[in-house]
């Protein structure tokens, strides 16, 4: 076994002897039972020693070989279920415990994650199962043969997290479990979804990963962070185990020589506990293809065939953690509807303000925003207290800094920000909410000063430059009809739009209008050569047709949300019938065109009304902007819509794809393996290749356009 020691050392040896004959043990080919001693020493070592990371795979490779008769992992599993249960029944300060779920916690993540990488076929799940010899029946109270370990110590994990307080003294314990619980799951890394963990003790687990992601507490000041969190270091695994058992529990009497403190400049975070239960959460709320039910041993692997013949999805168990997040409620909304309803205690309750403020303030993270994303979609209590807020800037000012900033932002974070917001605009309440909330200034946008503007326009504005930065670097469809739909939601609801909102609107028109002039006079160009002969072996690209009809539906929802202005909110928006009047030109090449005749009729219907009361106010003063307003401003309380057509109201509503896994596992995986501080084999993950970024749009969802 290399530098493993397997031979006995004399007990007054050194201590890094002494532990390195029971790690020698401990993967060797000798079984030891559950009940021999041999488990408390292995769990109880608190000195420092430095095995090579060759060293560690070696010791990793002879447990994997020899657990299939040793059954070494799953009783290290059925002892750390032991020490949780022990360390929940005991009085306070009792240390030496916490010190054997810290190594066996250790100890399992770093076994776990090379066995993960080299499992093949059902070993993963042998082996986690334990034939109970009559010894070892006796010992534990159960019947002789075959026990399904995780099923006995999961709800020990789960039961743990969700009860245990969140403070400086069990911060870095509750750490290793959340790691732990990560490295569990991370069978969708290397080899697609595996069993996931029972529904019993769900709720108030999920409820502690929240409680973790609001208290958001930095490392304490007297723990030493152990070295995992160090990116590039290959340093000894089992020197970090004992570093990390010693640290978290700050005992005096514990000596060990390899503290380690973040070097300057390493992306380590400053609040992993607050960060990875962010992450285990994210991962169990979009856990792969496999819907579990409340039993570990059930499995529903549903196919895609499946799926689109339309089988009721009602006889499928569903994700439970998913359920436990979308069913949570408010700590101060008033119980008794869900008690009625049969909920009762097993709804998970959260303070959604002290929720609202920490994603608001977090927005920058990606993990923040799926959390978003996964609250305002799925969970409609903390959709309707988001609507209700009267300090909407508190989420959406990051949401659209964020979107001014696209350049430095990835594709992921600009579509899944765009889709909370279009989430968000399906709402008539928000559309008039934000209309009204005044900013003072907008210190991040630097192209010109925007004092005193309304939320309502700097989202138009933000949603507008969106579209121009797409239209010159990305040209992507998808961000085109995900911004013009959040648009067209807001359009009749819009209020007091100031003047620069008013003029991207109608540039944004302009915009539009000469891309789909350039895409026509290149088509009439290669077609009239080509009729001509001029030029041998031309070829119409072949998604030449399918631009300009891209282009064409864009300009039409531009027209629908210009009319939806004019239908709805014409009075209450001088600003947008100025900036028509100004650029009026911009429309007469369209006039005639048969998708846009209809709408234009209704523009010029209002462009016509206006024009003919500047005529009869014209004298010899030049026509300032003030006096124009002013007009507009007097002329519009005259406004009764004469001749106008009433066309159905265009609204955009979101629905999440068929199959979102094979957008969001990836997208929540990368996150973990670059932000979650542990070491991944980077080279055997498999997840990643399998959905590259920029063909989102293809898997992660659509937009339906409904006319009602």
């Amino acid at each position: 076994m290399g530098g493993v020691v397997s031979t006995p050392r004399d007990e007054a040896g050194g201590a890094e002897e002494h532990g390195e004959h029971l790690l020698g043990v401990f993967v060797g080919e000798r079984a030891q039972d559950l009940s021999s001693p041999f488990w408390h020493k292995l769990l109880s070592l608190s000195v420092s020693f430095h095995w090579p990371e060759e060293t560690v795979n070696q010791a990793c490779a002879a447990l994997v070989q020899n657990n299939r008769h040793t059954a070494h992992l799953a009783k290290l599993l059925i002892h750390l279920g032991w020490s949780l249960q022990e360390i929940a029944s005991a009085s306070p300060g009792t240390h030496i415990t916490a010190v054997k779920v810290i190594n066996a916690t250790q100890f399992l993540r770093v076994v776990l994650q090379y066995f993960l990488r080299h499992a093949k076929g059902d070993a993963i799940g042998e082996a986690f199962t334990l034939h109970l010899n009559d010894f070892d029946a006796e010992f534990i109270h159960l019947p002789k043969g075959k026990l399904s370990v995780p099923s006995m110590v999961l709800p020990a994990l789960l039961s743990f997290i969700g009860s245990s307080d969140i403070n400086p003294n069990s911060y870095l314990l509750q750490l290793e479990l959340v790691n732990l619980l990560l490295v569990m799951m991370s069978t969708q890394l290397y080899s697609g979804p595996a069993e996931g963990p029972e529904s019993a003790l769900v709720g108030p687990f999920v409820r502690k990963l929240l409680l973790s992601y609001i208290a958001r507490l930095p490392i304490p000041s007297e723990a030493v962070y152990h070295a995992s969190l160090l990116k590039g270091k290959q340093i000894g695994v089992f020197r970090k185990m004992s570093s990390a058992a010693a640290s978290v529990l700050m005992l005096p009497y514990y000596t060990y020589s390899y503290l380690v403190s973040p070097t300057a400049g390493s992306n380590i975070s400053k609040f992993p506990l607050a960060d990875n239960s962010l992450h285990l959460l994210l991962v169990l709320n979009h856990y792969g293809k496999s819907l579990v039910d409340a039993s570990l041993d059930t499995v529903v692997e549903l196919s895609r065939d499946d799926a689109t013949a339309g089988l009721d999805a009602s006889l499928y168990p569903s994700n439970p953690f998913r359920q436990a997040l979308e069913s949570a409620r408010d700590t101060d909304f008033d119980l008794v509807d869900i008690v009625e309803n049969g909920q009762g205690s097993s709804v998970v309750k959260i303070p959604f303000a002290a929720l609202y403020d920490r994603i608001g303030m977090c927005l920058s993270d990606d993990s923040s925003i799926l959390l978003l994303y996964s609250l305002v979609h799925g969970n409609p209590a903390f959709l309707e207290y988001v609507l209700v807020r009267t300090d909407l800037d508190t989420l959406l000012m990051p949401v659209l800094e964020m979107l001014y900033n696209a350049p430095r932002r990835s594709a992921n974070q600009i579509y899944m920000l765009l889709i909370i917001l279009l989430i968000l605009s399906q709402d008539s309440s928000f559309n008039a909410s934000i209309h009204k909330l005044l900013l003072p200034g907008v210190s991040w946008y630097k192209e010109r000063l925007l004092p005193q503007i309304s939320l309502g326009s700097l989202m138009v504005v933000i949603l507008i430059r969106t579209v121009k930065y797409n239209l010159s670097r990305l040209r992507d469809v998808f961000l085109h009809t995900n911004c013009l739909a959040i648009l067209a939601n807001m359009a009749p609801h819009m209020h007091q739009l100031n003047a620069y909102a008013s003029q991207r609107l109608v540039s944004l028109f302009d915009m539009l209008a000469r891309k789909y002039a350039r895409l026509t006079d290149d088509a009439i160009t290669r077609i009239s050569a080509l009729k001509s002969g001029q030029v041998e072996g031309m070829e119409v690209p072949d998604d030449m047709p399918t631009e300009l009809h891209i282009y064409t539906d864009f300009l039409r929802i531009v027209l629908e949300i210009i009319n939806a202005i004019l239908t709805y909110a014409l009075p209450r928006n001088p600003e947008v019938i100025y900036a028509l009047l100004h650029r009026q030109e911009l429309f007469q090449p369209f006039r005639d065109h048969p998708r846009f005749y209809e709408l234009l009729e209704n523009v010029y219907t209002v462009l016509d009304f206006f024009n003919v009361r500047m005529d009869d106010q014209q004298m010899d003063k030049e026509w300032s902007v003030e006096r124009v307003l002013q007009l507009i401003v007097t002329t519009a309380r005259s406004w009764r819509g004469d001749g106008m057509k009433t066309f159905t109201q265009l609204r955009f509503t979101y629905e999440e794809e068929l199959h979102p896994e094979e957008f969001f596992v990836p997208y929540v995986w990368q996150l973990v393996v670059s932000h979650s501080g542990i070491q991944w084999d980077l080279e055997a993950i498999s997840l990643f290749q399998a959905r590259p970024n920029n063909e989102i749009a293809d898997t992660i969802d659509k937009l339906t356009i409904s006319t009602s």
